[in-house]
């Protein structure tokens, strides 16, 4: 069972596909704000529970629940085909978000939503030694989660190598870089993100085409994962769109 909790990602969650077997709202809210939240899902006939807000407190992951979780079917990862297909029924050339062992749920959460919100097709992640789809990156990407496919492999860089065979160009984020508005995106992209600690692997820097950085002109000279990626996921979009 998966835990949704937040009243966006709970919503977003009631309006897409998302498996969701029971509501439990704070009895405390049930006749406010949520009202929303109750219709849509009485509409779909899903069970609406009103507990105490303990109970909440006690399933909750992040403690941030806003009066209302959803307990839905473990996240559905896709595969990397599903990504693609995304892509190929907008009419637009793919456009794939890789994550190098991202750790931090908050930080994945982000990127998700920022990929979602910017039109990429989907986020690849690792099985092993990485965050997760769990209540908090639901949270944390405002229901994103729901829309973009999640494609989960056992190794990146043989990732890569599938993404290279069906034509995309691999760009790393990496400090040494050259600066990304100085670069053009205009074929079938990929995006490696690397983890908060030490970036990109070494292993899939060198399945990289080119590396990219956000040049920096303060006296802090980096910026998080989540953070990063979505400069650069802006900037690949913008010359995308022009």
């Amino acid at each position: 069972m998966r835990i949704i909790e937040g009243r966006n990602p709970v919503i977003e969650a009631l309006k897409s596909d998302a498996q969701i077997d029971t509501i439990l709202v704070s009895r405390e809210a049930a006749q406010g704000s949520l009202t929303k939240i109750i219709e849509l899902a009485k509409n779909k006939n899903i069970i609406v529970k009103n507990v105490d807000k303990s109970t909440l407190d006690r399933l909750s992951e992040n403690k941030r629940h806003q009066g209302v979780i959803a307990e839905a079917m473990e996240y559905e990862y896709k595969e990397i085909d599903d990504i693609f297909n995304c892509a190929i029924e907008k009419g637009e050339k793919p456009f794939v978000i890789i994550l190098d062992g991202i750790t931090d749920v908050h930080n994945f959460g982000a990127i998700v939503r920022t990929a979602e919100c910017m039109g990429a097709h989907g986020v690849i992640i690792q099985k092993r030694r990485a965050a997760q789809v769990n209540g908090v990156v639901s949270k944390s990407s405002a229901g994103a989660v729901e829309y973009i496919p999640i494609a989960r492999v056992t190794n990146i860089s043989h990732a890569i190598d599938e993404l290279k065979g069906k034509g995309l160009w691999i760009y790393g984020a990496d400090m040494n870089g050259k600066e990304v508005w100085e670069e053009k995106f205009d074929s079938p992209v990929g995006l490696v993100i690397g983890s908060e600690g030490s970036g990109i692997s070494r292993l899939v820097k060198e399945k990289c085409d080119n590396l990219v950085k956000i040049p920096m002109r303060g006296n802090i000279n980096s910026l998080n994962a989540s953070c990063a990626a979505s400069v650069i996921i802006y900037e690949i979009m913008k010359q995308r769109t022009i």
